[in-house]
């Protein structure tokens, strides 16, 4: 089968700066590469109009369309005819896009396109118990309604994006993936007790809770290093540039000469801040179904987490992992306060997740069900 994946952002050296859905995307097609399908990346916002090859897959950079006003609905023109085109020409049988602000709302292709529910801008602020645009919410109940069949990436995002919207649409529930391979622990001589954060910084993934967790734990362990890595963004609610400037002066004096930020590195660096922690933190308020949990997993890590949701859907309460309400300070520092003390369940917790994670959440699984799905629109539109 020909897939084309629709999106703002894709890790590459010649593309903008990627998140979660970009890895999600590109796991995803790695499988289908490995499965003997085609795949095509078409990336919007782009700096300009691009065709990379890389690997057996085709990445097509669009610069979005600038004229006041005008530019998304222009933007989208243009991402329509070109999805055309690369159906009408044979390259493509189905285009999948994300819900992210509705940017297929009024994109008319003449294959099937399905929308994934990775978590859109009407189910962040939900979440985070804010408004949304009007403009948003209104593109994003659109995109639903034009879309010929719907993936969730974990069933709470699906009943919860119903909910916001109040739809009833059918969705089928395909989880985002991972490249096991690529994520193997590595035997290490370091044993350094190290607390691993990664991760856009961001109010939605809880990290403004991680300096009073730390503090806690600091009381108790106070050589624990802390370790954040990932992206610095502007706090919405309270207008400040940066999250990590509200986050620093909340540490003690004595946590903080134990914690270390390391700000956005390369995606393909990321496994060896994995590999030397002891144990992963993700006190995340609102997620769909993160691909940094389950990096974190395939290396077989401890993991301290957030017990909202979607949680219950990747990690068995202290099987695979600890499940804890992010604003419990104490409970969330004594679970990790334990997880170090005691390497058995360190172990325990890293093994039983690294069998979940292959089992259930492998590229080529994961890659087969979404060409399952897609045949069933593909025949029948």
């Amino acid at each position: 089968m020909k897939v084309a994946y629709l999106t703002p952002e894709f890790p590459h050296d010649k593309t903008l700066p990627s998140a979660g859905i970009g890895a999600s995307i590109l796991n995803l097609s790695k499988g289908l590469i490995q499965l003997s399908h085609s795949v095509i990346i078409i990336v919007y916002g782009q700096d300009r109009d691009e065709v990379i090859q890389e690997k057996g897959l085709s990445i097509i950079k669009v610069k979005n369309v600038k004229l006041k006003g005008f530019s998304l609905f222009l933007t989208q023109k243009k991402v329509q005819r070109l999805i055309n085109d690369l159906h009408v020409t044979g390259k493509i049988d189905v285009v999948e896009a994300p819900d992210w602000t509705g940017f297929t709302s009024f994109v008319n292709v003449k294959c099937p396109l399905i929308l994934k529910l990775h978590g859109s801008d009407t189910y962040f602020c939900h979440l985070d118990n804010r408004p949304v645009k009007v403009k948003n919410k209104f593109l994003e109940k659109l995109a639903f309604k034009k879309a010929n069949g719907v993936i969730a990436v974990s069933k709470y995002v699906g009943e919860l994006t119903n909910k916001v919207f109040n739809l009833n649409f059918k969705f089928t529930v395909i989880p985002n993936a991972i490249d096991v391979k690529l994520f193997n622990p590595i035997e290490t001589k370091n044993k350094n007790e190290i607390i691993l954060y990664f991760g856009t910084l961001i109010r939605k993934k809880g990290v403004l809770e991680i300096p009073n967790i730390f503090n806690e734990v600091n009381k108790v362990l106070p050589n624990v290093k802390l370790v954040l890595v990932g992206k610095d963004a502007p706090d919405i609610k309270t207008g400040n540039t940066s999250t990590w400037q509200l986050m620093e002066p909340k540490f003690t004096e004595h946590a903080k000469p134990q914690v270390q930020y390391k700000g956005q590195v390369p995606y393909s660096e990321i496994k060896n801040y994995i590999n030397e922690a002891s144990v992963c933190v993700f006190p995340s308020f609102a997620e769909a179904l993160p691909v940094s949990w389950l990096e974190a997993m395939a290396m077989k890590k401890a993991i301290v987490a957030s017990n909202i949701g979607w949680a219950s859907e990747m990690i068995t309460n202290n099987k695979e992992g600890i499940l804890v309400a992010p604003k419990n300070h104490k409970v969330f520092s004594k679970a990790i306060v334990n997880a170090l003390d005691d390497v058995t369940l360190q172990n325990n917790l890293g093994e039983a997740a690294g069998v979940k994670v292959r089992k259930m959440f492998d590229i080529e699984v994961i890659a087969q069900k979404n060409i399952d799905f897609y045949k069933t629109l593909v025949n029948n539109v």
